[in-house]
């Protein structure tokens, strides 16, 4: 049973504008102009429709303006919105993200100052419509991902809402896999799941669908009898994911060396949820899980202990020894410890998803972990 939509909140929205406006000031930088979908939704509350394109511009004073594909969107947060035709008699135009740019270019002006932009979004569009060159440009994808690591109110609704999908899914998963049924049949059943609870299209519904296996896209393979299934599911609920994995055992009667593994997996969880706060050390606490779960079995597990998410499915913090990240107030992260072996019908994998407090964690995923 879906509930009511849910959209950001334009009272967190300004509040996001103000941040960025304080970064650009300390920048020296004289306007902000974003085009990725998840930062024009993130500062306005406006999120186009997947093949449509958007662009924002916001002044170091303040002053917001939106371009939007055809029509003005309802509860945007922006001083000004202006529209342009992303469709011609129902087809989409390719090159709409170039009209949308000259669109904003036109309507707030071309100036002589300092531009940020996103580096990893199209720049030769922005060069072109505000005639501006390369020496005035600041990559601006720093500091948004920055900014964006701690989560409003208004956003950890929309991550709840994807974690309510999530554990539609599991319920379902829990009723149906038995031995026989296939991989493509599960992943039916599951997304249909999430959509009920979701009450609308999913952005995205994760990556891995597989029994006997450490994960993948779903095949049209049966379940076997004494195998187990990893489920790494993300659904996205309007821009906003969640990202957690459940193993079950297709005979619902785990062995005792699959037991094992799964207690020292849920070990690891316990560990992270006594020993996350402010400040503490990304790269160290993966460290801690190494340690932790070679002792049990060594070298079975090869892979980052978790990341944040939000807006994109791996943010910071990077639970991870390539990174050097601390934890912040506001963080959503997952914690995503696994073993992997032959003798444990290719692995098993439990992950939570946790919000970051002022003094330790809160967490999201509360649906059962047993396999």
């Amino acid at each position: 049973m879906s509930a009511e939509p849910l959209n950001l909140d334009p009272v967190h929205c300004r509040a996001r504008q103000q941040r960025l406006c304080e970064r650009l000031a300390a920048l020296s930088i004289d306007r902000a102009v974003l085009v990725s979908h998840e930062n024009v939704q993130w500062l306005t509350g406006f999120r186009p429709h997947r093949l449509m394109h958007a662009a924002v511009c916001l002044e170091a004073q303040g002053q917001c303006t939106l371009v939007a594909p055809n029509e003005e969107p309802e509860h945007a947060a922006a001083d000004c919105i202006v529209t342009f035709e992303a469709q011609w008699h129902s087809t989409l135009r390719q090159e709409q993200l170039a009209v949308a740019i000259k669109r904003l270019a036109d309507t707030v002006g071309r100036q002589t100052g300092r531009m940020g932009i996103e580096y990893t979004a199209p720049s030769p569009h922005v060069l072109a419509a505000f005639d501006v060159t390369q020496e005035r440009l600041v990559d601006l994808d720093p500091t948004l991902r920055q900014l964006r690591r701690c989560k409003d109110p208004d956003e950890l609704d929309m991550i709840r809402r994807a974690v309510d999908c999530t554990e539609a899914m599991y319920a379902r998963a829990r009723e149906i896999i038995t031995p026989g049924i296939t991989e493509l049949l599960v992943f039916s059943e599951l997304h249909a799941a999430a959509v009920d609870v979701g009450g609308e299209p999913l952005v995205a519904l994760g990556n891995d669908y597989q029994c006997n296996s450490p994960g993948g896209p779903p095949r049209d393979r049966p379940a076997q009898e004494g195998e187990l299934f990893i489920l790494d599911l993300g659904p996205c609920y309007r821009g906003y994911y969640a990202d957690n994995c459940r193993t079950i055992a297709v005979s619902h009667q785990p062995t005792d060396a699959q037991h094992q593994a799964w207690e020292a997996i849920v070990s690891v969880l316990d560990m992270v949820e006594k020993t996350v706060r402010p400040g503490t050390s990304a790269r160290t606490l993966f460290e801690q899980a190494q340690t932790m779960l070679d002792a049990h079995r060594p070298d079975a597990f090869p892979h980052h202990l978790g990341h944040g998410f939000g807006l994109f499915p791996h943010e910071a913090p990077h639970l991870n020894p390539h990174w050097n990240d601390q934890f912040e107030i506001g963080d959503t992260f997952t914690a995503e410890p696994g073993l992997y072996a032959d003798d444990l019908q290719a692995g098993i994998r439990l992950e939570q998803n946790y919000v970051v407090t002022h003094d330790g964690v809160e967490r999201l995923t509360f649906f059962p972990l047993e396999l």
